[in-house]
């Protein structure tokens, strides 16, 4: 071959050989998106034949005005120059703040990232109900006997639920070495899982970590017997009045397993659904879709066992003054519930 071709086509190969693994699609894609959605398979969950709709409430007679770096900025001034792409304010039902920003609407898909943590809990709550899981005290390795190590044994779904398992992982999407950016990018997950380590004690010491959530994800598989995308739409999607279809990525095509860590695609308003889910203690106009013993646990304080108290069940707890909580994604995506005033932001 001419030296020429030889000289053109070998960055090429190397390129395409880099592009086909975890390290070429962390460099090709150039940090976590958004738009995300677009570029990883997925399973669809299909909206509600009855969909549940927010009604416009009375415009806000006065401006928002925030705090941004000890700065009073009114909101509608800030959010046109910040990446925000949706904004939300409901109180009682109704719509009392809603602006759209940079090509996006209401009905736009958007990625949830660690959004999607908080429901994989409220599946965990549901599955428990149901009895396909008997306790979360169970251990792990009761639904993962890929697990090798002795020490998963002591590892119990609570564990993963309050991000205490003592897994080694590394929580960083900066480096394409890392657990999290692996997770993010790989196509074989449940491989990954398999080769997974202990680094210290379960229950001693909080550490957030979303491999954690993916175990969830798996556990759930194996108990209900069906991916997790059609327990979520035959449990929580479609039963809550959800009026848009939604996505969960995938890690492959073929035997995929939902990126439950993170990659929950839905729109604005389903968003808002299920904090409004929350906000009715598991309750969705008289029936009661989550236990409502699962929602009180999500959204209290609790230190034992290595817990924060800022952090239940995949959900953020506040400080405590309001009873508010929050599910939150890597790049900004907030599900915000405020229960005294009856507000979802």
């Amino acid at each position: 071959m001419h030296r020429g071709k030889l000289c053109i086509l070998l960055p090429v190969f190397c390129l395409l050989t880099l592009y086909s693994c975890k390290i070429g699609r962390f460099f090709w894609y150039n940090y976590a998106n958004i738009s995300d959605h677009k570029i990883f398979p997925y399973r669809k969950i299909s909206n509600s034949d009855q969909p549940f709709c927010f009604q416009n409430g009375r415009p806000l007679a006065k401006p928002i005005i925030i705090k941004n770096q000890d700065e009073a900025i009114v909101l509608d001034d800030y959010l046109p120059t910040s990446k925000t792409v949706a904004f939300l304010i409901i109180k009682n039902d109704s719509i009392l703040y809603e602006k759209y920003y940079h090509d996006y609407q209401d009905s736009s898909l958007v990625a949830s990232f660690s959004v999607a943590k908080s429901f994989v809990s409220a599946l965990t709550g549901i599955a428990v109900k149901e009895g396909y899981i008997k306790s979360i005290e169970q251990s792990i390795t009761d639904y993962l006997p890929e697990l090798k190590d002795e020490g998963f044994k002591q590892i119990t779904i609570k564990h993963l639920l309050q991000m205490t398992s003592g897994i080694k992982y590394s929580e960083n999407y900066y480096t394409p070495f890392s657990g999290a950016a692996g997770s993010y990018y790989g196509t074989n997950l449940r491989k990954a899982i398999s080769r997974l380590k202990i680094k210290n004690p379960p229950g001693k010491m909080f550490h957030y970590q979303s491999i954690n959530t993916q175990l969830l994800a798996l556990i759930l598989e194996r108990a209900v017997k069906k991916d997790i995308s059609s327990y979520l739409e035959e449990k929580l999607w479609q039963p809550s009045g959800m009026e848009h279809n939604a996505s969960w990525s995938l890690d492959r095509k073929k035997n995929g397993l939902e990126k439950a860590f993170c990659c929950l695609n839905a729109c604005t308003h389903d968003f808002a659904k299920f904090g409004r889910l929350y906000l009715n203690k598991g309750d969705w106009n008289g029936i009661q879709i989550i236990p409502e013993y699962w929602i009180t646990a999500s959204t209290k304080k609790d230190t034992t066992e290595g817990s924060k108290w800022y952090y239940q069940y995949q959900w953020w707890i506040g400080s405590g003054k309001h009873g508010d909580f929050s599910a939150r994604g890597h790049l900004g995506q907030y599900i915000y519930v405020y229960p005294k005033k009856d507000i979802i932001i």
